[in-house]
C-alpha cells in the first residue's frame, strides 16, 4: 500500500512538472490554429502564476530526484518551465524603461505635469504589481451601467450599444468610445467589460458600441455603423453626461481598424486615438501573411471586403487606415499604438510603420511594442501586457482628453 502510494505521489509530481512545462511553453510558441490561440495569448500573461507552480514543483521534485529517475525528469521539467515563466518579468524592466522614453519623446517629457495631482493620483501607480496579477486589478466605486441603447437600424439590423458611466452624477464628462474585434466576423459591445467598467471608475463615460458583421455586410457597412454611433452620441451627448469635445476612439483588433478610419475621417469629432493591434495596411496584410498564421488572414479579408487586393486594389486602400496619413493630411488626433511583439495575427511592424507615418505629418503618435505578448493580450486584464498597457493607456487619455 505504501509503495501504491509513493508511486502515485510521484506520479502526481511528475504530472504537474509537464503541465507547467506544456503551459509555459506557449510563452514562447506561437499558435498555429484558433484553437491552440488562448494557450499563446494567455501564458505570458499568467507568467506569475506559472512562475510560482513551476517553483513549487520545483522545489517538490528536487527532495527525491537524488533517488528517483521520474522525479528527476520532473526536475528538468519544473526547471525549463521556470526559466521560461520568467522570461515577461526579466524582461519587464528594460521594456517598461523604453516604453517610458517613447512615450515622453511623442508627448513631450512634461505631458504628464500637465496633468493635476488629483488625476494622477487615481490612477495605477506603477506599470505592474504582482499582487494584482495574482488577485485581479482593484474595482473601483460601484459604477453606472446602461446596457442595450438602440442607436440605428441599418438594413433593418437594430445596433445597440452600452454606456458605463462614472458613480457620481457630474454633469459633463470625457468620454471613451469602445469598438470591440473578432475579425468583423464576430463580437459584441460586452467585450472587454472590465476594462470600459475600469474607465468609467476613472471618470470617463464609455460607449461600447455594436456594427453590422462580415460576411452577411461587407465593408462599409462596418465604418458607416461606426459613424452613425458617433452621431448618436454627439446628439445624446448631454442626456448621458459626456462632453462631446472631449472624446476618443478606441478599438482591438478589427475595432481597432474602424476606430482609425473614423478618426482619420475630416471633420471627425475626435480628441484622441487609441489603437490596440489594430491592422493598418489591408492589402500588405494580405500579400505578407504571418508564419504560423492562426486566423486564416486571407479568409479573413476576402469575408470582409469580397475580394483580394488583385481584385479591387482601390477597395483595399479604401479600407487601410493608413491610406488616410498622407502629407496632405487634415489634421489628425494624437495616436497612442499598442502591439504584441509576438502577435501572429496583425503583426506589430505595422503599428510601427503607421506610427512612422503619423510623425512623418506631424501627427504626435507612440508605438509601444510589448515583445513577449500575443494578439489579443488584454483578454487577461490584470496580466503582465495589460497592466503595462493601462498603465499608459489611462495617461495617455488623460493628457489628450484634459
Amino acid at each position: 500500500m505504501v509503495n501504491i502510494r509513493l508511486v502515485l505521489l510521484k506520479s502526481t509530481m511528475f504530472g504537474l512538472s509537464v503541465v507547467g512545462f506544456f503551459l509555459s511553453l506557449w510563452i514562447i510558441l506561437p499558435a498555429p490554429t484558433m484553437l491552440l490561440l488562448p494557450l499563446s495569448v494567455g501564458a505570458p500573461e499568467v507568467s506569475p502564476w506559472l512562475l510560482i507552480g513551476n517553483a513549487l514543483f520545483f522545489v517538490l521534485a528536487l527532495r527525491g530526484a537524488r533517488r528517483d529517475r521520474l522525479l528527476r525528469a520532473a526536475l528538468g521539467l519544473s526547471t525549463a518551465g521556470l526559466l521560461l515563466s520568467f522570461i515577461p518579468l526579466s524582461q519587464f524592466s528594460t521594456v517598461a524603461q523604453r516604453i517610458d522614453a517613447v512615450m515622453n519623446q511623442a508627448f513631450g517629457s512634461t505631458y504628464l505635469t500637465e496633468l493635476p495631482n488629483a488625476t494622477l493620483a487615481q490612477m495605477r501607480v506603477s506599470p505592474f504589481s504582482f499582487i494584482d496579477a495574482l488577485q485581479g486589478i482593484p474595482s473601483k466605486a460601484a459604477i453606472r451601467y446602461i446596457p442595450n441603447i438602440p442607436f440605428a437600424q441599418p438594413d433593418g439590423v437594430s445596433l445597440k450599444l452600452d454606456v458605463y458611466q462614472p458613480p457620481q452624477v457630474n454633469g459633463s464628462y470625457p468620454a471613451i468610445v469602445m469598438i470591440y474585434g473578432g475579425a468583423w466576423r464576430s463580437g459584441s459591445p460586452t467585450q472587454n467589460a472590465e476594462f470600459s467598467r475600469y474607465m468609467a471608475g476613472q471618470g470617463y463615460v464609455v460607449w461600447a458600441i455594436a456594427y453590422r458583421l462580415a460576411p452577411r455586410y461587407q465593408f462599409p457597412a462596418q465604418i458607416e455603423d461606426v459613424q452613425s454611433a458617433l452621431a448618436f452620441i454627439r446628439q445624446h451627448a448631454a442626456e448621458y453626461e459626456t462632453n462631446p469635445n472631449r472624446l476618443a476612439l478606441m478599438g482591438r483588433s478589427a475595432g481597432a481598424h474602424l476606430a482609425m478610419l473614423a478618426a482619420f475621417s475630416p471633420n471627425a469629432p475626435v480628441r484622441a486615438l487609441v489603437d490596440y493591434y489594430g491592422p493598418v495596411d489591408l492589402a500588405a496584410g494580405y500579400r505578407d501573411v504571418p508564419f504560423p498564421d492562426p486566423i486564416d488572414s486571407h479568409k479573413v479579408l476576402r469575408s470582409f471586403l469580397g475580394s483580394t487586393p488583385d481584385e479591387q486594389p482601390e477597395l483595399y486602400e479604401k479600407a487601410s487606415p493608413i491610406s488616410y496619413v498622407t502629407s496632405t493630411s487634415h489634421p489628425l488626433p494624437p495616436s497612442l499604438l499598442v502591439y504584441g511583439g509576438r502577435d501572429h495575427i496583425v503583426q506589430a511592424k505595422y503599428g510601427q510603420m503607421l506610427a512612422q507615418q503619423l510623425n512623418q505629418v506631424g501627427t504626435q503618435a507612440a508605438f509601444l511594442e510589448i515583445p513577449w505578448a500575443d494578439h489579443a493580450f488584454d483578454a487577461v486584464f490584470s496580466g503582465v501586457s495589460n497592466q503595462l498597457a493601462l498603465y499608459h493607456t489611462e495617461r495617455f487619455l488623460a493628457w489628450a482628453l484634459k
